[in-house]
């Protein structure tokens, strides 16, 4: 007796089902999707319960006949591809045909549709995957779906679904992604007949997300302008170094318009933040990537979230290198407000409001530095400038110099320096209200971007090991190895083959401690494998660089003197990423003269 059988249709649409349809989610996302791919220029959205009761989604799109309302009730039935080929370059959202007969087989479902120049239109219902009325309907042009009683006969299924506050939040979630992902389309939105948002079409993705999420996140936000390769665009918008937050809920990427999860981006993007970002947090993105449909997968999974990159490489250069472009044209326009001053300051001696530091100013270019190969460079590296002996040295008293200094930077457009508050945050002016920067952050900026230049130019140092060092690793890791052993002798790494997937140590940087030869080559080949072609051979000894310059950077309750915090500012301005230290606290804060103003109850 044959213990194989064809599974009856039903039960084969079910099953079908549970690969599309997870939650009511899920649904939302194909009707929408299958709504913008029939052109719709506004979307209405309603649900009850989560979307277990009732899923609505009107559009007036171009709409279907009766004969192509009931073939798109057929499994595997679609207007969007035609033959194998029209599977290597998708331009759709939808392309499988398999959403509405899903989604049909395990709820009670409706269809309404008119095609825009029809006098009367079709109503088709479905039970379970079963259709029990086809007759004409006289809705407005376009296309009315109706999905009740989700999963109703498929219990196992439903009994997994999660509360229905849980489901409205994934569900809004969902329509945020498609809103962002298409801003010339209307949506709204109502949950249990009460309207949670009315978003107009617009010309600009800024506007779109300022209809979101307020102005208060849109002014933190850098744009993305920019080609990234010849086959790739990328636009868009990311926050600014030291916006973040703990988790990726708002990372979020459209390729081509779909919105999507892929860890190869995720990764491009922490390498184009790097040392902005603090460990553990996650930068705002509105990344935006349009390419050649043939260069992308998306029929990787039923729920078309993921997607391959015929060119992954390439598409990771890419974003890093307009991510890194926005960073730096943020940084220049930082330059440009701190070192323009809000207004004319008059010659007339002013308050002495600054604090006054103590007489006995520990030198801070005479600290005692570890010995270790870096530390000459760092030693020359932490220095701040000394006064010269007529002027701060012999009057260590210096606000009356910063009184003088503060006209001369006025009558210049530079930026100005109020006074230094708990010995740690210097207190700074700028055209936008009050600056605070905190010292110590600040040396160690840029204490880390002068150590890991000069080493960079003079090469890193490196040390013997008393005991040369092997070790074996898998094929996949050796054969990377064998292929960047010159990037890896860059890095004061001495390294070289001794057998089949055999390698020897023979020397290593000598700013690491290295206690296992073995596990610190695996984590060089976990980091590099992250790390972006273009990125610095000293990549893998940053984390050191770090520590090494916060035990360098003057502290909290260094006293200093005026023309060294000048200098400190300086400095910090000229660096690469001057908003943030190595660990990515930030090394500056804002505080907006409206801000001032509403404190003091000047505004409402």
């Amino acid at each position: 007796m044959s213990r194989i059988r064809l599974l009856p249709e039903t039960v084969a649409s079910q099953v079908a089902a549970g690969e599309v349809v997870e939650r009511p989610a899920s649904v939302v996302k194909e009707l929408v999707e299958n709504s913008i791919d029939a052109g719709a220029r506004k979307i209405d959205i309603l649900i009850r319960r989560g979307g277990i009761s009732l899923v609505r989604v009107i559009d007036d799109g171009c709409g279907m006949d009766r004969d192509d309302a009931l073939l798109s009730l057929e499994r595997h039935a679609t207007s969007k591809i035609r033959s194998v080929s029209d599977l290597e370059a998708i331009a759709t959202l939808g392309f499988r045909g398999e959403a509405l007969p899903s989604i049909a087989s395990v709820s009670r479902f409706r269809l309404t549709t008119r095609e825009q120049d029809a006098v009367v239109g079709t109503e088709i219902v479905v039970n379970g995957g079963k259709i029990d009325i086809v007759r004409d309907g006289g809705e407005a042009p376009g296309t009315q779906v109706e999905v009740r009683s989700l999963f109703y006969n498929v219990p196992a299924r439903r009994k997994f679904l999660r509360a229905e506050n849980t489901e409205s939040r994934n569900i809004e979630h969902q329509l945020h992604l498609q809103a962002i992902g298409h801003a010339k389309v209307a949506f709204t939105f109502a949950r249990d007949d009460r309207v949670v948002f009315q978003l107009p079409a617009t010309a600009t993705l800024i506007d779109r997300i300022r209809d979101l999420y307020g102005n208060e996140l849109l002014e933190k936000l850098l744009p993305l302008n920019g080609v990234g390769s010849s086959q790739i665009r990328i636009s868009g918008l990311i926050g600014q170094a030291g916006l973040s937050r703990q988790t990726r809920a708002q990372q979020l990427v459209f390729v081509n318009g779909r919105a999507i999860e892929s860890p190869l981006i995720t990764t491009a993007v922490r390498e184009g933040y790097h040392t902005a970002l603090m460990k553990g947090q996650y930068p705002v993105t509105f990344l935006f990537l349009e390419l050649d449909p043939g260069a992308v997968d998306v029929n990787v999974h039923p729920a078309k979230r993921e997607v391959r990159f015929r060119d992954p490489n390439g598409v990771r250069e890419a974003i890093v290198r307009c991510i890194q472009k926005a960073l730096a044209c943020g940084r220049a326009d930082w330059q440009e407000k701190f070192r323009a001053p809000p207004a004319q300051v008059s010659a007339q001696p002013l308050v002495d409001l600054t604090l006054r530091p103590q007489v006995s100013v520990p030198e801070v270019s005479h600290r005692e530095l570890p010995q270790c190969p870096t530390a000459e460079i760092v030693g020359q590296a932490h220095r701040l400038p000394v006064p010269p002996a007529d002027s701060a040295r012999s009057d260590p008293d210096w606000p009356s110099l910063a009184q003088q200094k503060r006209v001369e930077r006025a009558a210049t457009a530079r930026f100005q320096i109020i006074g230094v508050l708990n010995k740690l945050y210097v207190l700074m002016e700028n055209v936008d209200g009050l600056v605070l920067v905190d010292q110590h952050a600040a040396h160690e900026r840029i204490l880390f971007e002068e150590l890991r230049r000069r080493m960079e130019e003079q090469g890193v140092p490196s040390q013997k090991l008393l005991i040369t060092q092997t070790f074996e690793l898998p094929p996949r890791d050796a054969d990377w190895i064998e292929q960047n052993m010159s990037i890896l002798q860059k890095m004061g790494i001495g390294i070289e083959s001794f057998g089949p997937n055999t390698f020897k140590i023979d020397s290593l940087p000598g700013f690491l401690n290295v206690t296992d030869g073995a596990q610190f080559m695996r984590k060089v080949i976990d980091d590099l494998k992250s790390a972006s072609d273009r990125s610095s051979p000293l990549r893998l000894g940053e984390d050191m660089i770090a520590k090494s310059v916060c035990r360098h950077a003057v502290k909290a309750n260094d006293p200093l003197r005026y023309l060294e915090v000048e200098k400190l500012i300086q400095d910090l301005l000229e660096c690469d990423l001057p908003y943030c230290c190595p660990h990515g606290r930030p090394t500056m804060i804002q505080i907006s003269n409206v801000e001032l103003e509403k404190k003091f109850g000047r505004k409402v």
